[in-house]
C-alpha cells in the first residue's frame, strides 16, 4: 500500500502592490477506506483564518481574503497519503438490465447534474464513434474503457495547444491535447450515451513505471453504473484509476474543481508558478523552504493583459 507524501505550491508574484485577494482553494485530499489522508497542513502566506464548507458536490472548500497591500501570494498544500487498492470492479448485472436501469427516470433524475451534454457541432462525429463502440455486446463497463482507449489511441498527448476554453469541436478537430481535455471528451461521450460521468481533479503519484502527466495535478473522469457504482477512468493513461490516482475534488467539469481560484485589486501584470512535489517520506524543513520538485508547470507571465489569478490558474492548471 504506498505512501505519498505531496507538496503543492501555487505562488503568485505581482509586479506591484495589491489588495483584496479573496480566494477559494479546493485543495482538502478526500478521505474515505481507499485514500487514508494521515496528514494535511496548509501554509498560507499572511496567515490568513480560513473558512470552510462543504460545496454542493461534497467537495471540502476553504475560503480565505487577504486584505492588506502584498506583492506575492503563496499558498502551500502538504499532505501524507496511504492509498488502498480498489477492488475490481464487479459487473453483476447482464448488459441490458444496467441500460435499462442507467436509463431509468429515476437514475436519470438523481444524476441529472451529470448527465448534461453541451452543445457541439461535432455530436454528430462524436456519435458515430460512440456508436461503432456502442455496437458491441458487452457490459457497459467494458464500452466505457474502450471510449478511454479510443481517446488514447486516437489523440496526442500534447501541452501548449489548448486553453481552458478548449471546446470539445476544437478538441475533436485538434485531436490533442492534456488530461483536462481528454477527462473533458470522455465525460462528452459518456452524457450522450446517458451514462452519468463527473470530472475528478487530483494528482497522479510517480511510479515504477512512467504515465502521462506523472508528477503533476492530474484529471480523469468517473463514471456511475448501477452494478458497479462510480469508477474512475484515466483517458491520458488508459487505464482504471487506481493506486497512484489521489482524488481531490468532483464535480461536473473543470470549473467545479479548480484548485485555486480567486479575484484581487491591484496590477494586471504577475507571475504565477506552480509547484507539486512528490516524495516516500516526509519532506524536511528545508525542502519545505526550498522545494526541488518533481515536476513544475512552467511560469507565466501576463504583461499588460487584463486577467485575474483565476484566469491564470485555471490557464496553467489546464496545461498540466
Amino acid at each position: 500500500m504506498p505512501l505519498f507524501y505531496i507538496l503543492h505550491r501555487t505562488h503568485y508574484i505581482y509586479s506591484g502592490l495589491v489588495i483584496d485577494s479573496a480566494n477559494q482553494i479546493k485543495l482538502y485530499p478526500v478521505n474515505d477506506e481507499f485514500q487514508k489522508v494521515s496528514q494535511h497542513r496548509l501554509v498560507i502566506s499572511s496567515s490568513p483564518a480560513v473558512h470552510t464548507i462543504r460545496d454542493y458536490f461534497d467537495n471540502l472548500t476553504g475560503f480565505f481574503t487577504v486584505v492588506a497591500p502584498h506583492s506575492h501570494l503563496a499558498i502551500d498544500s502538504m499532505l501524507a497519503v496511504e492509498m488502498l487498492p480498489k477492488p475490481v470492479p464487479v459487473k453483476s448485472l447482464p448488459p441490458s438490465e444496467v441500460w435499462i436501469q442507467t436509463h431509468s427516470t429515476e437514475n436519470q433524475l438523481r444524476f441529472h447534474d451529470f448527465l448534461k451534454a453541451e452543445e457541439a457541432t461535432s455530436q454528430q462525429e462524436i456519435q458515430q464513434a460512440v456508436h461503432e463502440i456502442l455496437s458491441k455486446v458487452q457490459h457497459p463497463l467494458d464500452t466505457i474503457v474502450d471510449l478511454s482507449n479510443y481517446i488514447y489511441d486516437n489523440f496526442t498527448y500534447q501541452k501548449g495547444v489548448t486553453s481552458i476554453e478548449t471546446s470539445v469541436d476544437e478538441l475533436w478537430q485538434l485531436r490533442a491535447g492534456v488530461c483536462q481535455d481528454f477527462a473533458h471528451l470522455l465525460l462528452y461521450m459518456l452524457r450522450l450515451m446517458g451514462v452519468p460521468g463527473r470530472y475528478i481533479s487530483g494528482y497522479i503519484c510517480p511510479g515504477s513505471s512512467e504515465w502521462r502527466g506523472e508528477g503533476a495535478t492530474h484529471a480523469w473522469a468517473e463514471a456511475w453504473l448501477p452494478d458497479t457504482g462510480w469508477v474512475g477512468i484515466d483517458p491520458t493513461n488508459k487505464c482504471i484509476a487506481g493506486e497512484r490516482h489521489v482524488r481531490l475534488a468532483s464535480g461536473r467539469n473543470f470549473s467545479d474543481c479548480t484548485p485555486v481560484k480567486g479575484t484581487y485589486k491591484g496590477t494586471t501584470e504577475h507571475k504565477l508558478e506552480v509547484t507539486v512535489q512528490f516524495g516516500t517520506q516526509a519532506f524536511s524543513e528545508e525542502q519545505l523552504a526550498n522545494p526541488t520538485p518533481t515536476f513544475i508547470s512552467g511560469n507565466t507571465v501576463y504583461e499588460g493583459v487584463p486577467r485575474n489569478s483565476y484566469m491564470a490558474y485555471m490557464q496553467m492548471q489546464q496545461q498540466q
